[in-house]
């Protein structure tokens, strides 16, 4: 037993909103991945276990994607290197403003 509890004593539940997107939010903001979150429980209700991953495998991938970013990362990761090849062949010259030179604006 804690010496401090902080759910009874401040009425804070910081497990809930981090680990159910769809759980009340703290100060009422939805979470970033709920309506992906949703689409998926809304696509397993009332299905068993075997057969929601095979039925809801495309709801499944877009909630994990968008808590991961893993595909973005990796697409994000491919032009950067496509980029950086790019400029060392000198086929690509970034503005200035991505370089950290000057404002875009001016």
């Amino acid at each position: 037993m804690p010496f401090l509890d902080v759910r009874k004593r401040f009425g804070i539940n910081l497990d809930r909103s981090w680990t159910i997107q769809s759980a009340e939010q703290p100060y009422k903001f939805p979470a970033r991945c709920h309506a992906f979150e949703k689409e998926w429980v809304e696509c397993t209700h009332g299905i068993d276990t075997t057969q929601a991953e095979k039925e809801c495998k495309i709801e499944y991938d877009d909630f994990v994607e968008c808590l991961l970013w893993k595909k973005t990362m990796k697409r994000m990761d491919t032009i950067w290197r496509q980029r950086e090849k790019l400029m060392k062949e000198r086929k690509y010259t970034p503005p200035p403003h991505h370089m950290g030179k000057g404002e875009p604006w001016h």
